[in-house]
């Protein structure tokens, strides 16, 4: 071999190693909702278990910004109290920490939800909470800051494990409006 070929080599090593000395995730690109976004994302109301939250998903664009708008009215009659917009993995963002959301809302709290392939059942996840403030604001949620839904869960997600993430006013009697201008991990 020739010391050319090692440099490179050692170089191409060097490059996956963050400052911390962990091996650094694969690219993984936000969704940006600007290509077809309606393909991708699907809502979701609690009256699939018998609430009756009203809620839908649209896709805006205010100039050169694209987003998803997620509105509704979140009622916790009936056992209920939640709308979603969720995203199925094409594949799981192995190596990732946490998640990264960049939106602007009606000044309330919103959740992230990650579904697993481990979870069996419906209502199992895992979420973190968020404030969404009126101008666009940049949050980075670590794996450790969501908690399970129940206690059969292990205690953090996992990337490697994870099939779904979803944006959710959940919990309380509100009117919901978030506009999601990114999502992805990190």
């Amino acid at each position: 071999m020739t010391l050319k070929f090692l440099l490179t080599i050692a170089m191409l090593v060097g490059a996956t190693i963050s400052a911390q000395g962990e091996p650094m995730p694969p690219e993984m690109p936000p969704e940006t909702f600007s290509n077809h976004p309606e393909t991708r994302w699907r809502v979701f109301t609690d009256t699939v278990m018998g609430g009756v939250s009203t809620g839908q998903v649209s896709f805006e664009r205010e100039s050169a910004t694209y987003f998803a708008r997620l509105s509704g009215k979140v009622s916790t009659k009936n056992r209920g109290g939640f709308i979603q917009m969720q995203m199925k993995l094409d594949a799981p963002p192995e190596g990732a920490r946490g998640v990264r959301i960049v939106m602007r809302g009606n000044d309330e709290d919103y959740f992230v939800h990650l579904r697993s392939r481990t979870m069996l059942l419906p209502w199992q996840y895992y979420q973190a909470r968020f404030h969404a403030t009126t101008g666009w604001t940049e949050v980075k949620l670590p794996f450790a800051a969501f908690t399970p839904s129940g206690g059969l869960l292990r205690a953090e997600p996992r990337a490697k494990d994870l099939k779904s993430i979803g944006v959710v006013a959940y919990g309380k009697e509100y009117d919901a409006l978030i506009d999601v201008k990114e999502i992805g991990f990190y």
